[in-house]
Protein backbone atom coordinates (compact mmCIF):
# COMPACT_ATOMS: atom_id res chain seq x y z
CA UNK A 1 0.00 0.00 0.00
CA UNK A 2 1.49 3.64 -0.98
CA UNK A 3 2.16 5.74 2.00
CA UNK A 4 1.69 9.55 1.61
CA UNK A 5 2.90 12.17 4.18
CA UNK A 6 0.04 15.21 4.83
CA UNK A 7 0.44 18.39 6.13
CA UNK A 8 -2.48 19.84 7.66
CA UNK A 9 -3.56 22.91 9.08
CA UNK A 10 -6.56 22.99 11.58
CA UNK A 11 -8.75 25.39 13.59
CA UNK A 12 -8.57 23.80 17.03
CA UNK A 13 -11.83 25.41 18.39
CA UNK A 14 -14.53 22.91 16.99
CA UNK A 15 -12.63 19.74 17.95
CA UNK A 16 -11.99 17.91 21.47
CA UNK A 17 -8.51 17.23 19.86
CA UNK A 18 -6.43 15.40 17.48
CA UNK A 19 -6.92 11.79 18.61
CA UNK A 20 -10.13 10.15 18.17
CA UNK A 21 -12.60 9.71 20.47
CA UNK A 22 -15.92 7.98 20.37
CA UNK A 23 -18.49 10.72 21.60
CA UNK A 24 -16.67 14.05 20.85
CA UNK A 25 -15.28 15.33 16.91
CA UNK A 26 -11.77 14.98 16.43
CA UNK A 27 -9.13 16.45 13.76
CA UNK A 28 -7.80 12.56 13.42
CA UNK A 29 -11.96 11.67 12.93
CA UNK A 30 -12.57 14.24 10.12
CA UNK A 31 -9.21 13.12 7.93
CA UNK A 32 -10.33 9.41 8.19
CA UNK A 33 -13.77 10.45 6.95
CA UNK A 34 -12.22 12.32 4.01
CA UNK A 35 -9.64 9.27 3.32
CA UNK A 36 -12.67 6.95 3.52
CA UNK A 37 -14.15 9.02 0.98
CA UNK A 38 -11.70 8.19 -1.26
CA UNK A 39 -11.30 4.71 -0.53
CA UNK A 40 -13.64 3.15 2.14
CA UNK A 41 -11.75 0.89 3.57
CA UNK A 42 -8.66 3.31 4.17
CA UNK A 43 -6.90 2.35 7.40
CA UNK A 44 -6.43 4.91 10.51
CA UNK A 45 -3.39 7.52 10.49
CA UNK A 46 -1.14 8.24 12.56
CA UNK A 47 0.51 11.78 13.33
CA UNK A 48 3.21 13.62 14.63
CA UNK A 49 1.61 14.62 17.81
CA UNK A 50 -1.34 14.89 19.86
CA UNK A 51 -2.53 18.19 20.15
CA UNK A 52 -5.22 18.93 23.06
CA UNK A 53 -8.68 20.54 22.77
CA UNK A 54 -8.78 23.81 21.10
CA UNK A 55 -5.05 24.02 20.21
CA UNK A 56 -4.43 25.07 16.67
CA UNK A 57 -1.69 23.73 13.79
CA UNK A 58 -0.32 25.28 10.79
CA UNK A 59 2.45 22.40 10.24
CA UNK A 60 0.61 19.26 11.92
CA UNK A 61 1.87 15.87 9.90
CA UNK A 62 0.45 12.20 9.29
CA UNK A 63 0.63 9.72 7.40
CA UNK A 64 -1.48 7.57 5.35
CA UNK A 65 -2.05 4.27 3.76
CA UNK A 66 -3.49 3.82 0.33
CA UNK A 67 -5.01 0.86 -1.52
CA UNK A 68 -3.81 2.97 -4.90
CA UNK A 69 -1.48 5.19 -5.77
CA UNK A 70 -2.25 8.79 -5.71
CA UNK A 71 -0.65 11.57 -7.51
CA UNK A 72 0.32 13.46 -3.98
CA UNK A 73 -1.73 16.97 -5.45
CA UNK A 74 -4.91 15.16 -6.60
CA UNK A 75 -4.56 13.29 -3.04
CA UNK A 76 -4.74 16.69 -1.18
CA UNK A 77 -7.04 18.35 -3.36
CA UNK A 78 -9.87 15.47 -3.10
CA UNK A 79 -8.99 15.51 0.34
CA UNK A 80 -9.68 19.42 0.66
CA UNK A 81 -12.78 18.84 -1.02
CA UNK A 82 -14.31 16.01 1.29
CA UNK A 83 -13.10 18.05 4.44
CA UNK A 84 -15.33 21.09 3.80
CA UNK A 85 -17.33 22.83 5.78
CA UNK A 86 -14.47 21.53 8.81
CA UNK A 87 -11.48 24.04 9.92
CA UNK A 88 -8.91 21.32 8.41
CA UNK A 89 -6.94 21.63 5.12
CA UNK A 90 -4.28 19.40 3.77
CA UNK A 91 -1.95 22.10 2.97
CA UNK A 92 0.78 19.54 1.63
CA UNK A 93 0.86 15.18 0.60
CA UNK A 94 4.37 13.86 -0.47
CA UNK A 95 4.59 10.16 -1.42
CA UNK A 96 6.90 8.54 1.77
CA UNK A 97 8.91 5.28 2.08
CA UNK A 98 6.36 2.39 3.23
CA UNK A 99 8.68 2.80 6.77
CA UNK A 100 8.51 6.13 7.34
CA UNK A 101 6.46 7.36 10.45
CA UNK A 102 4.81 10.81 11.08
CA UNK A 103 5.63 10.43 14.82
CA UNK A 104 8.63 7.57 14.87
CA UNK A 105 10.31 9.50 11.92
CA UNK A 106 10.23 12.66 13.24
CA UNK A 107 13.56 14.54 14.99
CA UNK A 108 11.69 18.26 16.26
CA UNK A 109 8.80 19.31 16.98
CA UNK A 110 8.05 23.29 17.02
CA UNK A 111 5.00 25.35 18.85
CA UNK A 112 4.01 28.66 18.81
CA UNK A 113 2.30 30.50 21.22
CA UNK A 114 0.07 33.55 21.08
CA UNK A 115 -0.77 36.25 23.81
CA UNK A 116 -2.46 39.62 23.35
CA UNK A 117 -2.05 41.93 25.62
CA UNK A 118 -4.82 44.42 26.25
CA UNK A 119 -8.23 45.08 28.44
CA UNK A 120 -10.58 45.16 25.43
CA UNK A 121 -12.13 41.59 23.96
CA UNK A 122 -10.77 40.15 20.96
CA UNK A 123 -12.32 40.22 18.25
CA UNK A 124 -10.48 39.19 14.98
CA UNK A 125 -8.34 36.51 17.14
CA UNK A 126 -10.62 35.00 19.34
CA UNK A 127 -9.88 31.71 20.30
CA UNK A 128 -7.08 32.16 18.30
CA UNK A 129 -4.32 33.80 21.51
CA UNK A 130 -4.64 34.64 24.91
CA UNK A 131 -6.12 37.36 25.75
CA UNK A 132 -4.17 39.19 28.74
CA UNK A 133 -4.85 42.62 30.39
CA UNK A 134 -1.76 44.31 31.34
CA UNK A 135 1.94 44.80 29.09
CA UNK A 136 4.24 42.01 29.65
CA UNK A 137 7.83 42.22 30.83
CA UNK A 138 9.39 40.50 27.74
CA UNK A 139 12.63 41.08 29.46
CA UNK A 140 11.99 39.41 32.38
CA UNK A 141 10.56 36.11 30.55
CA UNK A 142 13.25 35.91 28.81
CA UNK A 143 15.57 35.90 31.52
CA UNK A 144 13.00 33.16 33.14
CA UNK A 145 12.67 31.02 30.03
CA UNK A 146 16.47 30.74 29.84
CA UNK A 147 16.46 27.92 32.64
CA UNK A 148 14.04 25.97 30.99
CA UNK A 149 16.53 25.28 27.88
CA UNK A 150 18.58 22.37 28.01
CA UNK A 151 18.09 18.82 29.69
CA UNK A 152 15.85 18.43 32.51
CA UNK A 153 13.30 16.82 34.62
CA UNK A 154 10.46 18.72 34.14
CA UNK A 155 8.04 17.25 36.38
CA UNK A 156 7.16 20.45 37.51
CA UNK A 157 5.66 21.53 34.08
CA UNK A 158 4.22 17.82 32.93
CA UNK A 159 0.53 17.31 33.42
CA UNK A 160 -1.00 14.41 36.26
CA UNK A 161 -2.13 12.40 33.66
CA UNK A 162 0.88 12.97 31.30
CA UNK A 163 1.50 9.20 29.83
CA UNK A 164 5.29 9.75 28.80
CA UNK A 165 7.77 6.92 30.66
CA UNK A 166 10.14 9.82 31.80
CA UNK A 167 10.01 13.37 33.02
CA UNK A 168 13.18 14.18 31.23
CA UNK A 169 13.23 16.17 27.90
CA UNK A 170 15.78 18.49 26.05
CA UNK A 171 14.50 21.83 25.11
CA UNK A 172 16.73 23.12 22.44
CA UNK A 173 15.30 26.63 22.31
CA UNK A 174 12.49 29.06 23.73
CA UNK A 175 12.43 32.36 21.98
CA UNK A 176 10.13 35.48 23.57
CA UNK A 177 9.18 38.08 21.36
CA UNK A 178 7.08 41.50 20.90
CA UNK A 179 5.79 42.90 18.32
CA UNK A 180 3.17 45.95 19.26
CA UNK A 181 0.54 44.17 21.87
CA UNK A 182 1.23 40.50 20.81
CA UNK A 183 4.05 38.54 22.68
CA UNK A 184 5.01 34.88 21.06
CA UNK A 185 6.65 32.54 22.64
CA UNK A 186 8.17 29.74 20.45
CA UNK A 187 9.18 26.15 21.96
CA UNK A 188 11.62 24.08 19.89
CA UNK A 189 12.49 20.08 20.91
CA UNK A 190 12.49 16.86 19.62
CA UNK A 191 8.81 15.71 22.40
CA UNK A 192 7.09 17.22 24.86
CA UNK A 193 5.69 16.37 27.08
CA UNK A 194 1.49 16.63 28.33
CA UNK A 195 0.97 20.13 28.81
CA UNK A 196 4.35 20.77 28.41
CA UNK A 197 4.28 23.94 26.71
CA UNK A 198 1.07 25.67 28.07
CA UNK A 199 2.65 24.70 31.65
CA UNK A 200 5.89 27.11 30.29
CA UNK A 201 3.63 29.73 29.09
CA UNK A 202 1.19 30.05 31.79
CA UNK A 203 4.53 30.51 34.16
CA UNK A 204 6.53 32.94 32.03
CA UNK A 205 3.38 35.15 32.00
CA UNK A 206 3.45 35.29 35.66
CA UNK A 207 6.79 36.46 35.28
CA UNK A 208 6.04 38.88 32.67
CA UNK A 209 3.02 40.09 34.97
CA UNK A 210 5.31 41.15 37.56
CA UNK A 211 4.07 38.75 39.98
CA UNK A 212 7.07 36.01 39.85
CA UNK A 213 11.48 36.94 39.30
CA UNK A 214 12.74 35.77 36.72
CA UNK A 215 14.86 33.29 38.79
CA UNK A 216 11.45 31.98 39.96
CA UNK A 217 11.35 29.42 36.79
CA UNK A 218 14.15 27.93 37.67
CA UNK A 219 13.51 27.42 41.30
CA UNK A 220 10.06 25.71 40.12
CA UNK A 221 12.01 23.70 37.42
CA UNK A 222 14.24 22.56 40.64
CA UNK A 223 11.26 21.57 42.55
CA UNK A 224 10.27 18.78 40.79
CA UNK A 225 6.65 19.28 41.84
CA UNK A 226 3.44 20.24 39.99
CA UNK A 227 2.64 22.76 42.43
CA UNK A 228 5.52 24.52 41.60
CA UNK A 229 4.09 25.18 38.31
CA UNK A 230 2.22 28.54 37.49
CA UNK A 231 -1.23 28.52 36.00
CA UNK A 232 -1.30 26.51 32.56
CA UNK A 233 -2.18 28.88 29.27
CA UNK A 234 -5.25 28.31 27.60
CA UNK A 235 -4.97 26.20 24.54
CA UNK A 236 -6.55 29.10 22.41
CA UNK A 237 -3.07 30.54 21.44
CA UNK A 238 -1.04 27.24 20.91
CA UNK A 239 -0.18 26.12 17.51
CA UNK A 240 1.75 22.95 16.26
CA UNK A 241 3.91 25.26 13.76
CA UNK A 242 6.36 22.58 12.50
CA UNK A 243 7.42 19.12 12.57
CA UNK A 244 11.14 18.54 11.29
CA UNK A 245 12.48 14.78 9.81
CA UNK A 246 15.97 13.84 8.66
CA UNK A 247 14.95 14.51 5.20
CA UNK A 248 11.86 16.87 4.62
CA UNK A 249 8.95 14.99 2.99
CA UNK A 250 7.47 18.25 1.22
CA UNK A 251 10.85 19.67 0.20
Amino acid sequence: MPRYALKIEYHGGGFSGWQRQKAHPSVQQAVEEALRRLEPDAPAIAAAGRTDAGVHALGQVAHCDMARAWDPFRLSEALNHHLKPEHVAVVDAARVADDWHARFSATERQYLYRMICRRAPLTHDRGLAWRVPQAMDVAAMRDGAAALVGQHDFTTFRASECQAKSPVKTVDAIEVTAAEAEVRIAVRARSFLHNQVRSFVGTLERVGAGAWAPDAVKAALDARDRAACGPVAPPDGLYLTRVGYPADPFA
